[in-house]
């Protein structure tokens, strides 16, 4: 922690310097960068801009991937239901295997990544509100910003527990230099705070460019608060009616709205649009996702890219717990088993395993090895399942806890679900959600919130700890968190290893 504090200002000259694209457009085009210091930066409302742009860019890190795996990966093979061809991708065997320990790269890319992040927020809530600018844009670049913290806390308090809450710019003479670990408590209270601020910045319900909406604003608040109700916190039943009265404004705004077309959560041409309500942005040729790689198989000859990695896949059993008749379960719908080889497209091979089509850039795959497609943060499915599960912890299932799950069971071409117990709902609910939002970085966050595990070979829903994975590792109470990076421990003496690390 010390030595990433003591980096933490020349981390923001850097960052700030970046000459940064978001969605389609180029936010800022800076000419002169000769003169810059923090002094005389903050005075024009492009440095507003371009200081806000850099808090977007900690996004990216995690999603890295390669042959040594991808930070992302961690949420994924955690919960037992990924594999992986990649031999030499230890940080992922780790995990998967829970025998992770603190000197994984991929927690130390979270902490660092998001920290930055953190550090640019904080910058720009502080300078911001002294630059004379139009007070509208002012305001919606101040609520992008709170916004955007609140994101990074929030994975950050989930992965790692008690964490330093930093809301202030700190330099070398900062008393915060080596900060103590604040309570999660804590953390979720600057969150709602933030998130409560960015509510009211005047941001549109959609920002096709990509940045942050009201939309996402919202829905990043709907799950907070039902995770508050859940654990570690458990915070009371009033947070699944918050909850439900986050999701149900972006229900009943109807800026959104689910695909009719699976394919096109894996369009390039429908990113920020239709379902999608926040999204990681990419641009081929300019800033390439990396994660094409990683979603192939080992060596088999498929694609263009010249790095075939099979860093990460689905297990065949989690597949096999899909109802009967989910279109989910489709060849080429969520996931595929085959396709052409690269030396002869009229010629398919058999691949063995279930890969991640939902993610996979057809036109990178066969030609242009740079994919410009974006990673999904937020999707409308996720608003509508966050409100079937809030509402019915709250009344039970009623006519519109109906109409929201059905609607995604409708899409997978599933029978609509009627004249269930709340028991029976809740259970659907989870269900629901551990098929649609698969690989998306949501199903190990629901098991730790819930306590439970969804037994893919019984279909029952089990407890977390206790749980054994269909390949034989059991999870134990400290999985309930992951380890804090080493070099964060050894570096400032005030943080605490997580249990059993």
């Amino acid at each position: 922690m010390k030595k990433y504090i003591n980096k933490i200002s020349r981390v923001i000259l850097i960052s700030m310097l970046m000459i940064t694209t978001w969605g389609c457009n180029e936010f800022l085009d800076e000419t002169d960068k000769s003169n810059f210091t923090l002094e005389n930066y903050f005075t024009l409302p492009e440095h507003a801009t371009s200081v806000v742009n850099s808090i977007y860019e900690s996004l990216r890190p995690v999603m890295q991937s390669g042959f040594g795996g991808g930070p992302w990966m961690m949420l994924e093979f955690s919960t037992g239901l990924a594999n992986t061809e990649l031999g030499q991708a230890q940080n992922s065997l780790f995990v998967r295997n829970l025998i992770n320990n603190s000197d994984n790269g991929y927690g130390q890319t979270y902490w660092t990544s998001y920290y930055r992040g953190i550090a640019n927020a904080n910058l720009a809530i502080e300078k911001i509100p002294e630059i004379e600018m139009d007070s509208e844009t002012q305001n919606k670049l101040l609520g992008e910003a709170r916004f955007l913290r609140a994101f990074y806390y929030f994975n950050l308090v989930r992965i790692f527990g008690d964490i330093p809450l930093i809301t202030s710019p700190i330099d070398l003479t900062s008393p915060e230099l080596y900060p103590e670990a604040a309570s999660t408590a804590a953390i979720y209270d600057q969150i709602v705070a933030d998130l409560e601020v960015a509510e009211n910045a005047g941001l549109p319900w959609r920002d096709t460019s990509g940045r942050v909406s009201l939309g996402a604003v919202k829905t990043l608040m709907a799950s907070v608060y039902l995770t508050m109700a859940g654990y570690p916190l458990q915070a009371g039943d009033q947070y699944f009616q918050l909850a439900a009265e986050k999701a149900n404004d972006i229900i009943q705004s109807g800026t959104y709205d689910l695909f009719t077309d699976y394919d096109k959560l894996h369009s390039v041409e429908d990113k920020n649009q239709g379902e999608h309500i926040f999204m990681i942005q990419y641009a081929a040729f300019t800033i390439p996702s990396s994660w094409q790689v990683s979603i192939i198989p080992y060596n088999r000859g498929i694609s263009a890219y010249s790095a075939e990695t099979g860093g990460i896949f689905s297990n065949q059993e989690f597949v096999n717990a899909f109802e009967n008749g989910d279109k989910r379960a489709e060849e080429k719908t969520f996931f595929y088993t085959e396709y052409s080889l690269e030396s002869d497209r009229s010629s398919t091979k058999e691949l063995g395993d279930y890969y991640i089509w939902k993610h996979f850039d057809e036109e990178a795959q066969l030609n242009t090895t740079s994919s410009g497609l974006n990673w999904p943060v937020f999707r409308f499915a996720e608003v509508l399942l966050i409100y079937a599960e809030a509402m019915n912890e709250v009344s039970g299932p009623t006519d519109a806890t109906y109409e929201a799950i059905n609607k995604i069971r409708e899409r997978a071409e599933l029978p609509l679900l009627e004249n269930l117990s709340q028991e029976e709902f809740r259970e659907a609910v989870w269900r629901e959600k551990w098929v649609e939002m698969c690989f998306e970085n949501k199903t190990w966050f629901d098991m730790v919130r819930l306590r439970k595990a969804w037994n893919v070979v019984s279909g029952e829903f089990e407890n977390y700890v206790g749980h054994q994975f269909t390949y034989g590792p059991t999870i134990t109470e400290r999985e309930l968190l992951f380890p804090i990076p080493t070099a964060e421990i050894r570096n400032n003496d005030k943080l605490s290893q997580n249990q059993g690390y």
